[in-house]
């Protein structure tokens, strides 16, 4: 009986010491600077992170008030945040304390949002999150010439057209 009781409270304990998320400072805020909610983007985005109230560290350096950017792409904050976060195609680390991203998304409508973690890559509590946002990635389409491409071009047919008929005078 003994035993099973302390097999029992050691188990509270585990659950306990994961569960204790690091806390963050009072209007702590993260956020995505660009680009903006509903914008029409081409692919590759540049997403840019923000944070007010907190510092970027990198993952596995722990100091106060500070975390590194996590950029969930299609996907919502995980029920379970006691957890790390997953490294996947919809959850990406910036473990480096990097600050934006170049990211490619194919044609469509997508959702973004930034979660801050800790140095382990557990959110904050309470949680940090910026809001969602939606960006329409336009279709790749063949760009138009622009006028100096057409100029550019008028120059060169104009030069290689004379061009020949000096050569043809050449050898008479």
């Amino acid at each position: 009986m003994h035993r099973s009781l302390w097999i029992v409270v050691l188990g509270l304990f585990a659950v306990a010491a994961h569960a204790d998320r690091t806390p963050s400072p009072p209007g702590a805020e993260v956020y995505i600077v660009s680009p903006k909610d509903g914008a029409k983007v081409k692919s590759p985005v540049t997403v840019v992170f923000g944070l007010k109230g907190m510092g970027v560290a990198p993952a596995g350096i722990k100091f106060d008030n500070t975390g590194h950017h996590h950029l969930l792409v299609d996907a919502e904050a995980p029920a379970d945040l006691s957890q790390p976060l997953a490294a996947n195609e919809h959850s990406l680390h910036f473990g480096k304390g990097q600050t934006e991203t170049s990211l490619t998304l194919p044609p469509g409508k997508h959702t973004l949002q930034l979660v801050l973690g800790d140095w382990t890559h557990v959110p904050f509590k309470p949680l940090v999150k910026s809001e969602v946002i939606t960006v329409t990635v336009k279709a790749a389409t063949a760009a138009k010439p622009s006028e100096e491409l057409k100029e550019a071009r008028a120059m060169y047919h104009q030069h290689a057209h004379h061009h020949h008929h000096y050569r043809h005078d050449y050898h008479k």
